[in-house]
C-alpha cells in the first residue's frame, strides 16, 4: 500500500514564501512519477508542477517562476517550494504519484490527504 502525506501547509501574505513536503511510503521500486495539484474551493482540480522519474519536470503557466518542484529520492521526499505567494494561490495542495508519467493530468493512482496553503493580501 502506498502511503503519501503532505506537510508544511500554512497561512502567509501575499509575497510570502512556503514548502511543501511529500513523504512517500510503501512503494517497492526506486523510481516514480510526481506531481503537485491544487484545488480551491468551488473550482477544478488543477496541476501545478510534475516531477516524472526521468527528471523531468513541468509547470502550469500560472506558476512558473515562482513555485519549484524537487525530490529527495534517497529518503523519497517531494518538495514544492513555493514564493511570491499571491492570494490566487490559496487552495488544497495535494501530491500524487504513479509509475505512468501523467504530467500534469489528475490521473495518478496514489494521493496524499492534502495541505491546506492560505494566502492574503
Amino acid at each position: 500500500q502506498v502511503h503519501l502525506v503532505e506537510s508544511g501547509g500554512g497561512s502567509v501574505q501575499a509575497g510570502g514564501s512556503l514548502r511543501l513536503s511529500c513523504a512517500v511510503s510503501g512503494y517497492s521500486y526506486p523510481t516514480y512519477c510526481t506531481a503537485w495539484f491544487r484545488q480551491a474551493p468551488g473550482k477544478e482540480r488543477e496541476g501545478v508542477a510534475a516531477l516524472n522519474s526521468d527528471e523531468r519536470i513541468r509547470y502550469a503557466d500560472s506558476v512558473k517562476g515562482r513555485f519549484t518542484i524537487a525530490r529527495d529520492k534517497a529518503s523519497h521526499i517531494l518538495y514544492l517550494q513555493m514564493n511570491n505567494l499571491q492570494p490566487e494561490d490559496t487552495a488544497m495542495y495535494y501530491c500524487a504519484a504513479d509509475v505512468i508519467d501523467y504530467g500534469l493530468d489528475d490521473k495518478y493512482n496514489w494521493w496524499g490527504q492534502g495541505t491546506q496553503v492560505t494566502v492574503s493580501s
